[in-house]
């Protein structure tokens, strides 16, 4: 197993499931992208702490430790990317997940395909943070624009004008792209403090942001729902305008 971390990227598989396992060590290696594992929790913190892996693929029903445990820890030291991929279909289970620290959230059976796309927005999303670290950041999505610095926002190179929490709605969403972002951790964001009263008001607002930055409102291509969790920005290619 090769545990060099190049200038590739280096995925931590943890899963006890041989086949699974197998499976998207074959997917990852067939891509070329390097991968190195663990079958247990204990193996996971140390693999994850040891060579500080791009993506971490989890699974939460390990034999040793729950994997929401494994993501608090890891939260504690690092950000990196965590994809969970569990057999558990509840809502509860994916907040639960989403709210300790996970970045995103695949059930099992999955198709490799979209691991590997969820693979890519992950990482897209890593490397963008890291070239907005340390500078005003202006993050671009197709033709919407965000000035963190000025705090702007165009679409179509018009200014658009948003309310406050609009705007930190937005930035929080734009900060996290490609991140599934729970109500619980929007509200607390944007409103300071938790409280389940506030849902519909992050729903109102999210459907007038919506109104003012999507070319088309009812078919949004910035902001995608999940339903009973929570939204997800998405990062679009320029369009021709």
């Amino acid at each position: 197993m090769n545990k060099e971390k190049s200038n590739g990227v280096l995925i931590l598989i943890v899963e006890d499931d041989l086949p699974v396992r197998n499976l998207i060590r074959t997917t990852l290696e067939a891509h070329g992208i390097k991968n190195i594992w663990a079958k247990n929790g204990a193996q996971a913190i140390l693999e994850a702490s040891t060579y500080n892996p791009d993506v971490v693929l989890l699974d939460l029903g390990l034999p040793d430790i729950d994997g929401n445990e494994i993501i608090k820890k890891i939260r504690t030291w690092s950000d990196m990317p965590i994809i969970v991929i569990s057999a558990r279909t509840d809502d509860a289970d994916k907040i639960e997940a989403l709210d300790n620290g996970a970045d995103d959230y695949m059930i099992k059976p999955f198709s490799v395909e979209e691991l590997l796309a969820r693979i890519r927005v992950t990482i897209r999303r890593l490397q963008t943070s890291k070239q907005e670290n340390g500078k005003e950041a202006v993050i671009t999505s197709g033709n919407l624009k965000i000035d963190m610095g000025s705090g702007c926002v165009w679409v179509d190179d018009i200014e658009v004008h948003l309310t406050p929490n609009e705007y930190k709605l937005l930035c929080v969403l734009a900060r996290n792209m490609g991140k599934v972002l729970t109500q619980k951790y929007l509200i607390e964001q944007v409103w300071g403090v938790y409280s389940s009263s506030e849902i519909p008001s992050l729903r109102v607002f999210m459907a007038t942001l919506r109104k003012k930055i999507e070319p088309d409102s009812g078919n949004s291509i910035y902001i995608q729902t999940h339903i009973g969790i929570g939204y997800r920005m998405l990062r679009q290619p320029e369009q021709v305008k």
